[in-house]
């Protein structure tokens, strides 16, 4: 199985990039996009509805921020939008395909500039963490896929000096997701097979060159870790900030049978 996930700023912006030219030969049996930036009804070219895939979305409220997609190679059992997080939901962050036996997630989570948006951020991590421990309960395996806006560890994070106090590399944010790795089994897919120091998959500041961040992820639940065989993220081309983040695990979508 092949996932993969890019955090796309604009789609409109990533497609005249090339990115759909460039991802729908990966050979990805699901392709997970946030931030689509416009609503799914004004995108008329047929560029964003790859023939080979059953394409689904999740807009926000106003339509014109945010907003997430997930692309299916098999049909799914199920979709599910938003996490029930109240109004978190009305903004677009979330939409996950239900198959037999796992749930694969596209996920956009807050971002923050001040100490109110940093307060909120915080709020929806304290929820997402309290929801992540209840669905590790249930006989499912899942992979949850996004800009989860956190650089887990200093290596995440080019320029650190410069970073110091930035939300995103904070410590409180950090040790958020050392729990949800320690406690809950949860793990980063990616350094599970690459622990390499100079590994980024976002740049603020456009280029690729310095102030380089690692905020990408594929979460995956416990019994998917020693299922994960490659991991990459995508830097030859630039479709925007984010670079797409390419895994490879050993495991077979079961056939929805529709």
């Amino acid at each position: 199985m092949r996932i993969i996930s890019f955090c796309a700023d604009s789609i409109v912006d990533a497609a005249e990039k090339g990115f759909f030219d460039w991802v729908t030969n990966q050979d990805a049996d699901i392709i997970c996009i946030q931030n689509l930036g416009i609503a799914e009804y004004k995108l008329r070219d047929d560029v964003y509805f790859p023939r080979d895939y059953n394409p689904y979305f999740f807009d926000s409220a106003d339509g014109k921020s945010n907003g997430v997609a997930i692309y299916c190679r098999q049909l799914p059992k199920a979709i599910m939008t938003g996490l029930g997080f109240l109004d978190f939901d009305m903004e677009g962050r979330y939409i996950q395909a239900d198959f037999d036996n796992i749930s694969i997630g596209s996920l956009l989570a807050p971002s923050a500039s001040n100490d109110a948006e940093q307060m909120r951020k915080n709020q929806f991590f304290d929820q997402y963490l309290n929801h992540l421990h209840k669905v590790r309960n249930k006989r499912r395996d899942f992979v949850i896929c996004g800009n989860w806006n956190i650089a887990h560890k200093s290596v995440d994070i080019q320029d650190k000096k410069a970073n110091h106090g930035v939300s995103g590399g904070l410590p409180e944010e950090q040790q958020w997701l050392d729990r949800l790795f320690r406690e809950e089994q949860y793990a980063d897919a990616f350094r599970m097979v690459n622990n390499d120091a100079d590994e980024f998959s976002w740049w603020p500041d456009g280029g690729q060159e310095k102030n380089g961040w690692r905020v990408d992820y594929q979460i995956v639940s416990e019994r998917i870790k020693q299922k994960v065989e490659y991991g990459a993220l995508y830097t030859v081309q630039q479709f925007g900030s984010h670079a797409p983040l390419i895994m490879d695990y050993d495991f077979e979508l079961p056939d929805s049978g529709f």
